[in-house]
C-alpha cells in the first residue's frame, strides 16, 4: 500500500507544536526546492544557492484495518535525505544514514487496528553536503508491505540467464514454485533453494529489442508470491569489446544526476520516461546514475525502454558529505545497492566509487579491493569497478575530513601532481588486478598507454566531455577532436558516457547560475547543438541540424572545457547588416549544402573536418538558411531555419494529449512563442502565465534557464529563448483545459483528455 497523501510537513529544530507551522504535502516531496535563493549561504554553488541545512518534520496517518496476528508490517521508504528517524504510534521505528539508500522496518509489534500515526524527521544539518544539489525530505516513495510469517524475500532472490537458462535461486529452504510466462507459454519448476527454468522459443533482451518477460514465484506453504519482469540476455566484456548476445555493443552514454528542473528531487516516474526516449531519440543507449544509487523506478524504465545501466553506489569514500557514514555504513549501503538492484537485466556494471581520495596509492587499493570483494559476493555474475580521476598525486599528511571542498583537492592539479607517464602505466597494471573495467574519467588521452599497460582490461569511459579532448601532457591543453570518437576507434574501449545529459542544480561555478548548463539538453530538455554531435556518432536514421555562433548570449557558467562554443538554432541577428555569422552543422550524412535565401553558399563533406562538425561563416541576411544532407549523392534530410518576425502568439507543443488509463499523470508542458508564420521567436522573453481547468493542479514553472532565480513553485515565468514549461499534475479527470497568456499575444491551450477503454 502506497503512502503518498496526507502528509503533513514542517520545518524545525523541534517537532512543532503549533498546528498551524504544518502544511499539507505529498510524498514524494523536496522541500528544498520551494526554498529561496541565498547568494551568501554556505556551499550555495553545490547547492545551487538553495538552503538544504535544516530538519524537516513529517507526520501522517496510516489507516489498518486489521492488524492480523502471524502478519509482518514493513514500513518501505525508498530514500530519505538524509540522516532520518521514523517513529511509529511514538515508538522509535530506526531510519536510516545515507539518503539514497533504500530500507524497510519492521513496524509489526507497533501497529494497531485504525489509525496509527508515522513520523519522519530528516535531518539536513550536517556539513559538507554533496557537490550536487541533494534536495531534502521524503523525495522518495512510501508503502506499507504486508507479509505472511512464511515469506519470500525478494532482495535475498537471484536470478541469472544463460542464454534460454534461467537459474533461481530463492534464499529459502522451503519449496517454491516459479512460473515464467513466455510469449503466451508457461514455464513452471519447483524447488527448494535452487530453481532452473528453460525457456524454448524467446526474444533476448537487449537496449535495441527490450523484450521482459514475467515470472512469479510462490511459497508453497503459505502462498505469498512475488514478481519480476526479467530480460534474458547473454553479456560478455573483455579487452576485444562488449558483445551483447553475441552481437558487438557500443555504450552510448550519459551521465545524469537525479533532480529535474522544477521537480528537484522529487521526480515523477513519467517526467523520467520522457527525459529517457528522448535520449533514446538520439541514439543513447547508456546511463550512468551519477554518483549514487537511484530511485527504484528508474531502474525499471531503463529495463522497459532499453538502456544498459552502469550503477554506482557513493562518489568520494572518506571525503566529501560520505566521509561521516563511511567507516559504519559503506557495506551496507552497497549491499543495499546490489541486493535491490542485481536481478533488473538493464544493470551491465557496478560501480564502488567516484574520483575517490588519493587514487593509486596503498591506502586506496586496500579500500578498492575490500569494496569489489564485497560486490562480487552479492553478484559474481557483473563486472566491478570505480570510476577514475585523470588525476594521480603523491601521498600526503592531509586530514581529509577537515576538506571542505573535497573535489578540488581530489580534481585540481596542485603540487602533489604526478605528471609522470611510467607511473601511470605502473598504476593501471596494479588497478587491473582489482577491477575488472577500467572506468576512466576524462582519459582519452591515455587510452593506448592504458591499454599498452593493462591488454586484457576492457576500457569505458565513464566520464567523457562533448566537444573538447586533451592532449597526454599538459592535459589542459585540448583539441577539438571529439572525445567520444575515442570508442568508436578502438575495440578495447567499450563506450563513453557524456558528461553531462541534462543540466542540473547545484555544482554551479558561481553566482548567479544556480546549476550545471554543460550538458547536451537543458533541464526542460531543449537539445543543444552537444546532444546532435552525439546524435551524428549515435545514430544511423539520416539528419542535419544547423547552429550559429552567437556572441550576445550570456555565459551560463559552465565549467572550462565542459563547455563548448556557444552555437545555438536560430536565424535571427536583429544587430546586424551584413555581418558575418560563424556557424556549426552536425550530421551523419556525407555531404552537406548550404543554401541562404534559396542560394548555394557552402557544400561540404564532414569527414573533411577532425572532429567531423561542418563549420564555416555565412554572410548574414534575413530571410532562410536551409541545409542539405545527402547520402550517396542523393538528398535525404534537410533543416531550415528562419529569421523571425514580432512575437504575436503562444503555441503548446502538443495541443492535445491523450491519456489512455484514470490514474495520475505528471506532464511538463512546452510552450513557445511564434511569429505570424508560425516560426519560433528565439529572442522573446515575455512573462507567461499559466492557468489550469479540470481535476489537475500546476505543480511547478519552467523554462531551462540555468541562470534565473524566478521560484520553480510560481504559475508564471518568463520565456527563455522563446520557450517555457509548467508542471501539471492530472488526477485521473475526464478533461483538462491549460492556458498559457502573454501580453501582447494571443493565448494558447493545451486539452488533456481520458481515452476510451477498450
Amino acid at each position: 500500500m502506497e503512502l503518498l497523501k496526507h502528509w503533513q510537513f514542517a520545518l524545525g529544530d523541534a517537532e512543532p507544536a503549533d498546528e498551524q507551522a504544518w502544511q499539507n504535502v505529498r510524498v514524494p516531496h523536496d522541500w528544498v526546492i520551494a526554498q529561496g535563493f541565498a547568494k551568501d549561504m554556505d556551499e550555495g554553488g553545490p547547492q545551487g544557492f538553495r538552503d538544504r541545512f535544516g530538519k524537516a518534520w513529517y507526520r501522517c496517518s496510516l489507516p489498518v484495518e486489521e492488524v492480523r496476528a502471524g502478519n509482518i508490517y514493513r514500513l518501505c521508504f525508498d530514500g530519505v535525505m538524509e540522516n532520518s528517524t521514523v517513529w511509529v504510534n511514538g515508538h522509535l521505528a530506526g531510519g536510516r544514514k545515507y539518503g539514497y539508500s533504500g530500507f524497510a522496518l519492521d513496524v509489526t509489534q507497533w501497529l494497531h487496528s485504525g489509525e496509527n500515526t508515522v513520523r519522519v524527521l530528516a535531518d539536513s544539518t550536517a556539513s559538507p553536503a554533496d557537490r550536487w544539489y541533494t534536495g531534502g525530505g521524503i523525495y522518495r516513495k512510501v508503502y506499507l508491505e504486508v507479509l505472511p510469517a512464511e515469506h519470500l524475500e525478494k532482495e535475498d532472490i537471484v536470478i541469472t540467464t544463460d542464454k534460454n537458462n534461467i537459474f533461481i535461486e530463492t534464499g529459502t529452504e522451503e519449496e517454491t514454485e516459479a512460473v515464467l510466462q513466455v510469449d503466451g507459454r508457461e514455464y513452471r519448476a519447483r524447488g527448494r533453494k535452487k530453481i532452473a527454468l528453460t525457456a524454448e522459443q524467446y526474444t533476448p533482451w537487449s537496449a535495441e529489442h527490450p523484450a521482459l518477460y514475467p515470472l512469479a514465484l510462490r511459497l508453497l506453504k503459505s502462498g505469498h508470491t512475488v514478481t519480476f519482469r526479467i530480460g534474458i540476455r547473454d553479456i560478455q566484456m573483455d579487452a576485444g569489446g562488449l558483445r551483447v548476445n553475441g552481437r558487438p555493443e557500443k555504450l552510448k552514454g550519459v551521465c545524469v544526476h537525479q533532480d529535474a528542473g522544477c521537480f528537484g528531487t522529487a521526480v515523477p516516474t513519467e517526467i523520467w520516461r520522457e527525459r529517457l526516449l528522448l535520449l533514446k531519440k538520439f541514439g543513447c543507449n547508456a546511463i550512468r546514475p551519477s554518483h549514487h544509487i537511484f530511485m527504484p523506478e528508474f531502474l525499471d524504465l531503463c529495463d522497459e525502454l532499453g538502456f544498459y545501466v552502469y550503477e554506482e553506489c557513493f562518489d568520494k569514500w572518506t571525503g566529501g558529505s560520505y566521509g561521516r557514514y563511511y567507516q559504519k555504513e559503506w557495506a551496507r549501503d552497497a549491499a543495499c545497492m546490489v541486493k535491490r538492484d542485481r536481478n533488473h537485466p538493464c544493470i551491465l556494471i557496478w560501480g564502488v566509487g567516484n574520483e575517490v581520495e588519493f587514487q593509486g596509492l596503498p591506502s586506496m587499493m586496500g579500500h578498492l579491493k575490500e569494496h569489489c570483494d564485497l560486490v562480487r559476493t552479492l553478484d559474481p555474475t557483473r563486472p566491478v569497478t570505480c570510476a577514475l580521476s585523470p588525476h594521480l598525486k603523491r601521498e600526503s599528511d592531509v586530514d581529509i575530513s577537515q576538506i571542505k571542498d573535497i573535489q578540488k583537492f581530489v580534481d585540481e592539479a596542485d603540487e602533489n601532481e604526478i605528471y609522470d607517464l611510467a607511473y601511470r602505466a605502473a598504476v593501471m597494471r596494479q588497478l587491473a588486478e582489482i577491477v575488472d573495467v577500467f572506468a576512466c574519467n576524462y582519459q582519452e588521452p591515455w587510452y593506448e598507454l592504458i591499454h599498452e599497460a593493462a591488454p586484457d582490461t576492457p576500457i569505458l569511459g565513464t566520464e567523457v566531455y562533448q566537444y573538447f579532448e586533451g592532449y597526454p601532457m599538459p592535459m589542459h591543453s585540448y583539441t577539438e577532436h571529439v572525445p567520444y570518437q575515442a570508442a568508436l576507434q578502438h575495440d578495447y574501449v567499450i563506450g563513453g558516457m557524456i558528461w553531462a545529459g541534462f543540466d542540473y542544480l547545484g555544482e554551479s561555478m558561481g553566482w548567479p547560475a544556480k546549476g550545471w548548463a554543460g550538458a547536451l539538453f537543458t533541464s526542460d530538455g531543449e537539445p543543444k547543438l552537444g546532444a546532435y554531435i552525439m546524435k551524428s556518432l549515435w545514430s544511423e536514421e539520416p539528419f542535419v541540424h544547423f547552429a550559429v555562433l552567437d556572441g550576445s548570449l550570456r555565459d551560463a557558467g559552465v565549467k572550462e572545457h565542459w563547455d563548448m562554443p556557444n552555437y545555438v538554432t536560430h536565424w535571427d541577428f536583429p544587430q546586424y547588416t551584413k555581418a558575418v555569422v560563424p556557424f556549426a552543422i552536425a550530421t551523419n550524412c556525407d555531404k552537406v549544402t548550404v543554401r541562404v535565401n534559396g542560394n548555394a553558399l557552402f557544400s561540404r563533406r564532414p569527414a573533411e573536418y577532425p572532429n567531423g562538425i561542418v563549420t564555416g561563416c555565412l554572410p548574414y541576411l534575413k530571410g532562410e538558411v536551409a541545409v542539405e544532407g545527402e547520402r550517396d549523392g542523393q538528398k535525404v534530410c534537410s533543416h531550415v531555419v528562419f529569421t523571425a518576425g514580432l512575437a504575436v502568439q503562444l503555441a503548446f507543443a502538443e495541443p492535445q494529449i491523450a491519456l489512455a488509463d484514470e490514474e495520475e499523470h505528471t506532464l511538463l508542458l512546452k510552450v513557445r512563442a511564434l511569429d505570424e508564420n508560425g516560426t519560433p521567436v528565439f529572442r522573446e522573453s515575455a512573462l507567461v502565465r499559466f492557468i489550469v481547468e479540470g481535476d489537475a493542479v500546476i505543480t511547478g514553472v519552467e523554462n531551462g534557464d540555468i541562470m534565473s532565480h524566478e521560484p520553480y513553485s510560481a504559475q508564471e515565468i518568463h520565456l527563455f529563448r522563446g520557450r517555457a514549461d509548467v508542471a501539471v499534475r492530472v488526477h485521473g479527470a475526464k478533461r483538462v483545459k491549460v492556458s498559457a497568456f502573454a501580453d501582447g499575444m494571443y493565448s494558447a491551450e493545451c486539452v488533456i483528455y481520458q481515452t476510451e477503454k477498450i
